[in-house]
């Protein structure tokens, strides 16, 4: 039995690809605590896109069972895709859940028409959560404006409907995919005070890797070398930083497709030596440590777990207003923002923090406060089952 007395819920949660990042980490994280509740509950995911880094084995550390689903993809494609819901069917058919959990655009189609093709036989309630949405910054306006009329469609059909901010909500009501009504805004929650602890000299290790003297401001970034992230801002922020005579590194841990056009613009700049192109790295937590700033560059956000993450390590944020990123980021209380694209805005808050430690500790300490708050895990837990009973009482 579940703490409150309720019965046990058979659960899927379905992702397109357990890639490193917020989305898939939150479902990992969300399907281990919801077995602690006595829940039956398992996670199947599609195939990584090349050149991505996959965090399945977080589930292993969590205990949390994996399926992989047959023709799930990133990329669009009918045969494939065609071939990816009736995998779906099947596995929902056999193993007749309560609840069936999407997330992410792709395995959000997929599995609601997997959902409506399996009929009375399928789950007794489809649950979609928009981490995010594709509907506006990654393709063009033709593009666009079919996926909405999909998404509409998609979300018709859906038993409720999850976003993980108030930002990824009002957008989505803008393009018509619902009313506000039939949205619930759940943050992510995480075990934050585990997920960012460092030992002690973690700080001072990851800073020798990165050759950074004890006075080098440090300013981080982890991500997808992808358009939508802007990485190559990145690289004129720390422009503008050198430029101004910060002694500044950036430590950028991710990989991608731009990683070579930053590298490249790293080199036209003048500013290579104080690049720090890192790739994946799984310990994150060190690297918090040993940033002094972190600076979020993106043209879209749902709710940015790095931002999240950066702050409940006592690391202030500097970030664009993109998306969700307004809610995690507290206006001069844990960092600031900027438009999309305003390099100068960006490294003209960065440069403040480089040149003030006591105010890069005040903001450090209420965005960790504020954080570990707000985005509680048994909060967030509780939150998406009670979604959950909901969906099925209908």
């Amino acid at each position: 039995m579940t703490g409150d007395g309720a019965a046990p819920l058979r659960i899927v949660h379905l992702i397109a690809r357990l890639n490193v990042g917020g989305a898939a980490l939150h479902v990992i994280e969300l399907a281990a605590q919801q077995r602690l509740h006595s829940h039956d509950v398992v996670v199947a995911a599609g195939r990584l896109a090349a050149g991505e880094e996959s965090m399945a084995y977080r589930a292993q550390e969590l205990g949390v069972p994996l399926l992989r689903v047959p023709f799930l993809q990133r990329e669009l494609s009918l045969v494939a895709d065609l071939r990816a819901i009736a995998a779906i069917r099947r596995l929902l058919l056999a193993r007749r859940p309560d609840i069936l959990h999407t997330h992410t655009a792709k395995a959000g189609g997929a599995g609601r028409l997997a959902a409506a093709a399996a009929g009375a036989s399928g789950p007794g309630a489809v649950v979609h959560s928009y981490h995010g949405h594709v509907l506006r910054g990654y393709f063009g306006p033709a593009q666009e404006q079919v996926f909405r009329l999909v998404e509409r469609g998609l979300a018709y059909r859906t038993s409720a409907l999850i976003a993980v901010s108030d930002a990824v909500r009002d957008d989505l009501v803008s393009f018509g995919v619902a009313a506000p009504e039939r949205f619930t805004v759940v943050p992510y929650g995480f075990d934050l005070a585990s997920r960012v602890r460092a030992d002690p000299d973690a700080r001072a290790r990851r800073r020798r890797e990165l050759g950074a003297g004890e006075h080098t401001f440090v300013v981080g970034w982890a991500g997808r070398f992808a358009p939508v992230k802007r990485p190559l801002d990145l690289i004129r922020v720390t422009h503008e930083l050198a430029r101004r005579d910060v002694d500044v590194v950036l430590a950028a841990v991710g990989d991608g497709p731009e990683r070579q056009d930053a590298e490249a613009l790293a080199r036209e700049l003048g500013v290579v030596t104080r690049c720090r192109f890192l790739g994946y790295r799984r310990e994150m937590n060190e690297w918090y440590a040993a940033f002094d700033a972190f600076l979020l560059t993106s043209a879209n956000e749902g709710a940015p777990v790095v931002a999240i993450e950066s702050l409940a390590a006592g690391r202030p944020v500097v970030a664009t207003r993109a998306g969700g990123t307004g809610t995690v980021v507290v206006e001069g209380r844990s960092g600031y923002l900027a438009e999309i694209g305003d390099v100068g805005a960006l490294a003209d808050a960065l440069e403040r923090l480089a040149r003030d430690p006591s105010l890069r500790g005040e903001l450090g300490r209420f965005g960790a406060a504020d954080t570990r708050e707000r985005y509680a895990i048994s909060t967030m837990v509780g939150r998406v089952e009670d979604v959950y009973r909901r969906a099925l009482a209908r």
